[in-house]
């Protein structure tokens, strides 16, 4: 990747707005109950103010307010959050941009700024470039660290670059360098693939499918693929629009010799609200539904994975929310962070949650801050906000 990075930039007595994903979830009480993303972005901000910066200018999205104000999603709670994590005084406004914004930009004594939701505005979300142009009036200098909009059209991620000269942040470097690795493997490479959906991965799978050696199966979409080769499976979550899309990507693996290994075993229910009904059978009988990976599909994975030299995660094993049903997912959690010699990239979303709920996340190689973003990426997709930025000259 050929393109510019906050190393590459004099911040000294510059203002520079970053765009970073502070969507980050909210209480009742309006109070940020994880600040993984906030985190995460700490490194390219500690760096900018290391390097004399005038202005350190914050904008992002909080939820989705639908281009209107939504007093519950302003972004006070995040700024106060960063504030904690920082260290530093951190002003928020009430707006990201007009005469009132750049004013405060100018005179308040703090160098750290939390402009307001982004996506209180329309424009936002259309890839205005008039919107785009106000918010880099801002600025000398725009930095994008959000990865988790990298996919986006909008004019924080991609028009704002048209007006002031970019670069990229530690964060989305980060993304890029490993999420390459699962793109160029070290071989042996194995995917474990789970979540609800087959449609959200075939993408994925159709571009990994000539590279992986073994492409382990879980979850919900295990029933899909499942019910593609005739074996019952109850009254468990199904796309049956995707069955034979479900074969063929088995066929296309068997003639490209890659290994797949579906369920064996199966926690079932018969009602998911009712974990009493719980059992743990071969074969789904009529009136079940599955809802958590089996033991005997636990140790197989775990066989196939421990010689692996690249690991690819996406989606967890089961509905692994409920701690009822979360064995499956928590077991191959605690092998892949116990795993020596490997590199394990956890490709965002709901896997990102489950690391973070079974406390492995600093013990896996990268988890990727962005479900949709990361799945565009191993899809072969362009990032628009990535093109965006300015190319190196040299």
């Amino acid at each position: 990747m050929n393109k510019m990075t906050i190393r590459d930039f004099d911040f000294k007595d510059k203002r520079a707005i970053v765009r970073v994903d502070f969507n980050v979830p909210l209480n009742e009480q309006g109070q940020v109950i994880d600040d993984a993303r906030i985190e995460a972005a700490l490194p390219t901000i500690r760096y900018i103010l290391a390097n004399d910066v005038k202005k350190l200018i914050l904008m992002s999205h909080l939820g989705r307010p639908k281009g209107k104000i939504v007093e519950s999603l302003r972004m006070s709670p995040v700024a106060a959050s960063l504030e904690s994590l920082l260290g530093e005084p951190v002003a928020k406004l009430n707006d990201c941009v007009g005469e009132a914004v750049s004013s405060a930009v100018e005179s308040i004594p703090q160098r750290v700024i939390v402009l307001e939701n982004l996506r209180f505005h329309p424009e936002e979300k259309a890839g205005d470039e008039s919107f785009a142009g106000k918010l880099a009036g801002l600025a000398d200098i725009y930095v994008n660290d959000a990865f988790g909009t990298a996919h986006r059209v909008h004019a924080s991620t991609t028009k704002i670059a048209k007006y002031i000269p970019s670069c990229i942040g530690f964060l989305i470097e980060k993304e890029i360098q490993y999420l390459t690795k699962a793109l160029h493997p070290v071989k042996p490479y194995v995917v474990i693939l789970g979540g609800a959906k087959v449609s959200d991965k075939i993408e994925m799978v159709d571009n990994l499918i000539g590279q992986v050696d073994k492409i382990l199966i879980g979850g919900a979409m295990a029933y899909t693929f499942l019910k593609s080769k005739g074996t019952p499976v109850g009254n468990s979550r199904v796309e049956d629009e995707k069955i034979d899309l479900a074969g063929n990507i088995l066929h296309k693996a068997e003639e490209k010799n890659v290994k797949i290994v579906l369920p064996v075993d199966h926690v079932v229910v018969r009602s998911v609200d009712n974990p009493g009904t719980k059992e743990i059978v071969d074969e789904i009988p009529d009136g079940f539904i599955g809802v958590d990976t089996g033991p005997k599909t636990i140790n197989s994975f775990v066989r196939e994975l421990k010689d692996a030299k690249t690991i690819l995660w996406n989606g967890p094993l089961g509905i692994f929310e409920n701690p009822h049903y979360a064995e499956g997912t928590k077991e191959i959690a605690l092998f892949l962070a116990k795993l020596d010699g490997a590199t394990v990239i956890v490709g965002g979303g709901d896997t990102a949650s489950a690391a973070s709920e079974f406390n492995v996340k600093d013990k896996l190689s990268h988890i990727s801050t962005g479900g949709g973003a990361s799945l565009s990426f191993l899809e072969g997709k362009e990032l628009p906000a990535i093109t965006a930025i300015s190319d190196k000259t040299n």
